[in-house]
This record gives structure tokens, C-alpha cells and sequence, in this order.
């Protein structure tokens, strides 16, 4: 078998853990990171690490620029202009509720999660369909919904993948309205003595006394990510937790956190330099990589509707070893579909 999948269901909450290889043909470890589009923060951990590779850390440094608009008409996105310019493949995708769905008079569907009285709607809008029927109804009707019907307007945030003279082109395009280029923040630490779990890859739910499980290293990662002591001593009234067991203490770790909109193909660069990390023998014997996504975005992967008023979680973690196997672990809220 190429993978092993478990399903963890905590509350409002589900998990999903799998393992398998980086050399296997089946891995779909690259799918899945293509198809989760919002990423809002970025976070490896490199155990016995001090300081970053040159590789490594250039990637870091490269992982913008994106931009933000504000009070943009919905209808400049539907323009054949903007499409033919920006847009390679894609679609529109509207989470409204269900008054300014009736006013914009668009064909959509309730939301899967509006329970027994709906009051959120659903608008897919296929933007290369409209670019190449200009002269369509569907057209016709969608341009009179933006411009006249309902006129909508929205701060946009946006970043696509790179080929080359689009940084400028997208300043000038916008250079009407309140465009901004942003950076994303970089925050790199080095924790010292750090207490880890001891991890085996071949044991994803974990052995008692000789190795933790999937879900216990991702509860101790968030505590890692936030700072969090992990020593559970009685005057500390923030947290009690601590690490799980077994575990052992490196002499230090490498934290770095990358917060903006991060595109997917940024990611796969980095995961890719980590699964090269284990080319030359180092103390380590995992490293981790964490992706979490924007909480109010409309979709987690792929095109499946996301839940936003209940927590808004959709995220993803590799634990990558030392001979290429990996754990996946993806979780999302309770308004969210399986991770796929």
C-alpha cells in the first residue's frame, strides 16, 4: 500500500492522518498542496538545526509579492480584459447570504451547510466559459447583475502564479482603485532546548512508551507555533500541556513562520527543499511543514465548500523523515467537507 489513512473526529472538528513516500507513484503529497489555494501562514520546524541552508532560506525570502485592493467592483473581474490578462483557469466563487443572493437575480445553490433555513448561497461563476461567449445570455445576464442589478464591491487580496511581467501589469491594471504590493512576514527563531516527541514513521497511531501518534504531534506543533510552555508547572496558568510521551530534548530548533497569501506553488518549492534536506546525513529525524488557510476563505481544497462561522479551520502538516517517508495530517471545522 502506498498510504495508510486514518479518520480522528474530535469535536466540531475532523482530522484526517495518512503516511506514506515521496518515491511512491501514488504519493499525492504535490496534489494536494497544488489544490489548497488561500494559504494565510507558512511554518517549518527543523529540529538540531541553528541556521538555515543557503537554499532554503532564498526560497523563504521569495515567497511574494502579493496584493491588495480595496472597494473593487465585482464586475472588473468578469471583464474579457482581466481574464485574457490574468486569468489562465479558474472560477468566480461567491458565499452570499440569502438577501444579496435574491438581489444579484444569479442561478447558485443553498449552501450544504445552512441547516433547515437557508440563509447562504453558493455562486460558481466559470470565468474562461464567460471570456470565450462574450455574446452569451450567461454573460449578458452576469454583467447586468455586477453593473446595475446589484452592484457589489469588496477589499481583494490576489496573487497568481509567476511567469514573468505580471507584478507590473497588475499595478497598472489597477491603478484606478487602491492597489497596494505587500511582502510577506517573515518571523525566524531558534528555540533552545526543546522538548520533541519521539516519532517512528511506520507507526502513525503511535506504540505505547516507544513512539507518539499523528494527532498527539499536532497538538504539540500548535503549542510550538504559539509559543506555548510546554513544561506544565503548577504556577504557569496560561497552559497545562506538555509534551507527550516518549520524547527527547534537542539541543535546539529552527522556527520559521511566513504569514501573507501564499500560493501553492511557493509551497511545493519548499517542500520540495525539505525532502532534500535528509540528502547529506543530519541529527534530525523529521522535520515539519504547516500550512494553514485563510478562515473566511469560500473553499478549503479544491472547490469544496468552507465553513467560516464555526472556526474557520482548514489546514495541512507533512512530518517528512529521514527516508522520505511522510505523515499527512489535514484538518478542518465542522461546516467543511472531508479533507480529500
Amino acid at each position: 500500500m502506498a498510504t495508510l489513512r486514518r479518520l480522528r473526529e474530535v469535536p466540531r472538528h475532523l482530522l484526517v492522518c495518512e503516511k506514506s513516500n515521496f518515491g511512491h507513484d501514488k504519493s499525492r503529497h504535490r496534489h494536494l498542496v497544488e489544490t489548497h489555494y488561500h494559504n494565510y501562514r507558512v511554518s517549518f520546524l527543523i529540529p538540531e538545526c541553528g541556521i538555515l541552508s543557503k537554499e532554503l532560506k532564498n526560497l523563504v525570502m521569495e515567497t511574494g509579492p502579493y496584493y491588495s485592493v480595496k472597494n473593487l467592483p465585482l464586475h472588473e473581474l468578469i471583464t474579457h480584459e482581466f481574464i485574457n490578462t490574468f486569468v489562465k483557469k479558474g472560477k468566480l466563487i461567491l458565499s452570499l447570504d440569502k438577501d444579496t443572493y435574491e438581489e444579484t437575480g444569479l442561478q447558485g445553490r443553498p449552501s450544504q451547510y445552512s441547516g433547515r433555513k437557508i440563509m447562504k448561497f453558493i455562486v460558481s461563476i466559470d470565468l474562461m466559459d464567460l471570456s470565450f461567449n462574450l455574446n452569451s445570455k450567461k454573460y449578458e445576464r452576469v454583467c447586468w447583475s455586477f453593473k446595475e442589478k446589484k452592484p457589489l464591491e469588496f477589499d481583494f487580496l490576489l496573487a497568481w502564479h509567476h511567469t514573468g511581467a505580471e507584478e507590473s501589469t497588475m499595478m497598472s491594471y489597477f491603478s484606478n482603485y487602491r492597489i497596494q504590493e505587500h511582502q510577506p512576514k517573515i518571523a525566524l527563531s531558534t528555540v533552545p532546548e526543546l522538548q520533541c516527541p519521539v516519532l517512528r514513521s511506520s507507526a502513525l497511531r503511535g506504540e505505547p512508551e516507544a513512539a507518539c501518534s499523528a494527532p498527539e504531534l499536532l497538538d504539540w506543533l500548535g503549542a510550538v507555533f504559539s509559543h506555548a510552555e510546554l513544561n506544565n508547572e503548577p504556577h504557569n496558568f496560561i497552559s497545562a500541556y506538555c509534551c507527550p510521551q516518549p520524547s527527547t530534548v534537542v539541543a535546539k530548533a529552527y522556527l520559521c513562520t511566513i504569514t501573507g497569501f501564499i500560493l501553492p506553488e511557493k509551497i511545493c518549492l519548499l517542500l520540495e527543499q525539505l525532502c532534500r534536506y535528509f540528502d547529506e546525513p543530519k541529527l534530525a529525524p523529521w522535520v515539519t511543514l504547516s500550512v494553514q488557510g485563510f478562515a473566511d476563505s469560500p473553499v478549503s481544497w479544491r472547490e469544496n465548500e468552507h465553513g467560516f462561522r464555526k472556526g474557520g479551520e482548514h489546514l495541512y502538516n507533512f512530518v517528512i523523515f529521514n527516508n522520505q517517508d511522510y505523515w499527512l495530517q489535514m484538518a478542518v471545522g465542522a461546516n467543511d467537507d472531508c479533507p480529500p
